[in-house]
């Protein structure tokens, strides 16, 4: 089932192929955005457009793996899949070693493509997951105070209370309050929680 916010950005100069994904898509309840070209794609493109890139491989101007290597020399999250009448392994070898999601021959069948759009659709849903989450573990550790984010980046590198109290000049008493507070404010179960939020947010010392 398509995700509502994930987007199918076709990229074919041939007009009528262009048409025929977008309805075969549109009737599938993708999301389709046409381009009729790499360039137009590249400068229409915002650093925020989840979803999939189809692009045709031989284009007028940029092909669609100039697209491809474009896309990633920007540091473009987007996943990538060719389509062309013209393949051949050394091109589909330089796709995939891309990161392309699959390489698909014309004339595919329009399964092969919603297979393929599926796997590129799961793993952009997965980035933005991991990008919420990264983004709603950054606002927890920005709710600390400065001691407390002191007392996590040391229980991080795995040092005990006595240990901690010993480095930050304060009593081991003090430091479980401290612990006991930053617990409750990233919403940790146990220390092994703390440990995975200090190191995703760089709160680990390191």
């Amino acid at each position: 089932m398509p995700t509502e916010q994930l987007t199918v950005y076709i990229v074919d100069d041939d007009a009528s192929i262009r048409d025929s994904l977008s309805l075969m898509l549109g009737l599938a309840g993708y999301r389709v955005s046409l381009f009729a070209d790499a360039e137009s794609f590249l400068a229409a493109c915002q650093p925020d457009w989840a979803g999939c890139v189809v692009a045709d491989l031989r284009m007028p101007g940029m092909t669609g793996i100039d697209l491809q290597a474009e896309l990633k020399q920007r540091g473009s999250p987007l996943q990538f899949i060719i389509i062309t009448a013209h393949g051949d392994v050394a091109t589909a070898r330089t796709a995939f070693q891309a990161q392309a999601i699959d390489f698909l021959e014309k004339p595919f069948d329009h399964t092969e493509l919603i297979k393929a759009i599926e796997t590129a659709f799961n793993a952009e849903q997965r980035r933005l997951d991991e990008n919420r989450q990264s983004s709603a573990d950054r606002e927890k550790i920005a709710a600390l105070t400065g001691r407390e984010r002191e007392v996590l980046q040391l229980a991080a590198r795995g040092l005990h209370a006595k240990e901690i109290a010993r480095d930050l000049g304060i009593s081991p008493r003090t430091v479980e309050v401290h612990k006991a507070r930053i617990m409750a404010k990233l919403g940790a179960r146990n220390v092994a929680e703390l440990v995975r939020l200090a190191v995703a947010t760089g709160q680990d010392g390191n």
